[in-house]
């Protein structure tokens, strides 16, 4: 009996050293389940939580989460397609309306557009200033095109070229071409003049001709006013001849006012100042007396307002009349001032920044400068509209504008030689004949 009891103590003794010596159980903190399936590899819908890892031992979802891992906003930068366009402080607001637009309808590719304000009389100076700094789009006046196609900082117009052509007034693309290349893309054809003229004084078929308007102004104890000592208005008898201004390629005026036809024209003038019903003087003269002892008179858009105001339902407008030459009736000329988008050479998406050029200048957007703005279109359809066609001022505008030509640049020594001319008219001083004063102002003008 004693020997079982020892052989039972014996086996119990083993048992117990057995469990001393036994490895213990894991702790659960020991294998964490986000070291053997990181987000990278599996979604974490594929390492339950139950299965011993709590939730706080898991990595942070931030910085597993697949949109952290693709950054799309960084992608979608970087593919965008990034321009700068320049316009003026009034025209913001519209551009901004304009690009949208431009967006929406090039939905395919992502567009990152800013607007920086420099007007159109400031474009070419500030562009010279830092062309890489430039806008890649900007608007600018007709004149500052040779200085800028000089600096190299327009790209020749390529895509779309003969529906842009087609689209907008001769005059508008002949501003806009330098040589044979078009370098810019027509936007507004509203800086020219026309005839203002009072319906109670003056017949519809009475403004056609100078003489018929001189006729009736003179019946009716008034006045026909147009500032003849001004060269910019002066040229309407001689550009009506079909005479030549322009800047040569030496930087030197061509000009052959003095020719047969421009003696004629300067006749024509001779013969309009010494009229009894002629009147000059600056556009207060017009505004101010119109209605009252002026019953017509030559001036821009400017005007249109007062002038509006002074005749109410007797207001009127058209294109410069026809005036007589050799017994013959010849349509006046005039100046046109025209604005114009170009594309910057810089530009890193000369394709888009094209584009963009010929959606802000398109038919439905110069509508849309019509209808906020004010601007006269060059575009052909915009200006046969019924828009268009409602404004007085600016329907005798699109008259005028296929008889206008560009205002070019270079044109410095034309004005004072001009203006001696018109001054020597309107104060009757005939010590010259007609044919020596233009000889005369013809050789000032085109002295190098």
């Amino acid at each position: 009996m004693k020997k079982r009891i020892a052989l039972i103590a014996l086996a119990l003794s083993l048992m117990v050293l057995v469990s001393a010596c036994a490895p213990k159980a894991p702790e659960p903190t020991a294998t964490p389940v986000v070291t053997e399936a990181p987000a990278t590899e599996a979604p974490v819908t594929e390492a339950p939580a139950e299965t011993e890892a709590p939730a706080e031992t898991e990595a942070p979802a931030e910085t597993e989460a697949p949109a952290a891992k693709e950054e799309p906003a960084a992608e979608t930068s970087a593919d965008a397609v990034t321009l700068k366009v320049w316009g003026s402080q009034d025209d913001q607001a519209m551009l901004a309306e304009m690009v949208d637009a431009f967006k929406a309808a090039n939905a395919d590719k992502t567009f990152d557009i800013t607007f920086g304000v420099v007007g159109e009389p400031d474009a070419k100076a500030k562009y010279l200033e830092d062309p890489e700094a430039a806008a890649d789009v900007f608007a600018f006046a007709d004149d500052q095109l040779p200085a800028l196609v000089s600096a190299d900082a327009l790209y020749e117009v390529t895509r779309n070229k003969d529906a842009i052509v087609a689209a907008n007034i001769p005059s508008s693309i002949k501003a806009a071409t330098l040589g044979d290349q078009l370098y810019a893309y027509p936007m507004t054809a509203d800086n020219g003049y026309f005839l203002y003229y009072d319906k109670s004084v003056i017949s519809d078929e009475q403004a056609k001709t100078l003489d018929g308007i001189l006729e009736a102004a003179e019946k009716a104890g008034k006045k026909m006013f147009m500032d003849v000592s001004n060269g910019w208005y002066i040229a309407s008898f001689f550009l009506g001849v079909g005479g030549e201004l322009r800047v040569g390629d030496d930087g030197v005026i061509i000009c052959n006012f003095n020719s047969e036809d421009g003696v004629s024209a300067g006749e024509a003038i001779k013969a309009f100042t010494a009229h009894p019903a002629f009147l000059t003087g600056d556009d207060a003269i017009l505004t101010g007396g119109m209605g009252d002892t002026v019953a017509a008179g030559v001036s821009g858009a400017w005007n249109a307002d007062a002038i509006k105001g002074k005749l109410g339902d007797n207001y009127a407008a058209t294109k410069l009349p026809t005036f007589t030459v050799k017994d013959k009736q010849v349509q006046m000329g005039s100046f046109a001032g025209f604005k114009l988008v170009g594309v910057n050479t810089l530009t890193k998406h000369p394709e888009e920044a094209m584009d963009l050029a010929e959606w802000l200048t398109n038919e439905e957007n110069q509508l849309k400068r019509f209808t906020v703005r004010g601007l006269g279109p060059s575009n052909v359809k915009v200006a046969q509209s019924d828009a268009v066609q409602a404004n007085v001022a600016l329907a005798a505008l699109a008259q005028q504008a296929p008889f206008a030509s560009s205002q070019a640049a270079g044109l410095d020594k034309y004005w004072t030689p001009a203006e001696a001319f018109g001054t020597a008219m309107e104060a009757k001083d005939y010590a010259k004949d007609v044919k020596t004063l233009l000889d005369e102002m013809v050789a000032a003008i085109t002295a190098k």
